[in-house]
């Protein structure tokens, strides 16, 4: 077999080791994809999506939580339609009433949401806290900075 044949022969066996990687990995990565809608597109599409994973966002309902043995029932809006929600498990820290939330589950029983993960929408922002006290006053690095005193003073 001469150089060229060899050549050729491995550029295509790369070539189709790469095709079939390439296969390999959509397949993996679209079955993990979760949809996410929002509370008027997941009641609309109900029927449809019975038995499918995917997320669902909205704010909850002010006075629609109650906890239960396990976990908590809770409505979730997002101003135009409402959905009732029940997460199994623990809710986040910072779960309450009027919180921005999307949950992860699938239509249950009952037209209820059926939840297993819920997560708080935040805002990109980093907001730090007031602080007031401590930076104001000088100490003695101040002093030695300044060359007015302090034990290494010069």
């Amino acid at each position: 077999m001469t150089t060229a044949k060899r050549r050729a022969i491995i550029a295509l066996s790369l070539c189709g080791v790469a095709v079939i990687a390439i296969i390999v990995l959509t397949v993996v990565l679209s079955s993990n994809v979760v949809y996410f809608r929002t509370v008027s597109e997941a009641v609309a599409e109900r029927a449809s999506d019975a038995g499918s994973r995917f997320r669902i966002a909205g704010e909850v309902v002010p006075g629609s939580v109650v906890e239960t043995g396990r976990g908590v029932e809770f409505e979730i809006t997002d101003g135009k339609k409402t959905a009732r929600v029940v997460h199994v498990g623990d809710p986040p820290s910072l779960f309450e009433d009027g919180a921005p939330v999307v949950c992860e589950g699938r239509w249950g029983p009952k037209a209820a949401f059926a939840s297993d993960r819920i997560m708080i929408r935040h805002g990109n922002e980093y907001k730090a806290p007031d602080v007031d006290s401590g930076f104001a006053t000088p100490g003695p690095r101040a002093d030695r900075a300044a060359g007015t005193g302090g034990a290494g003073a010069p």
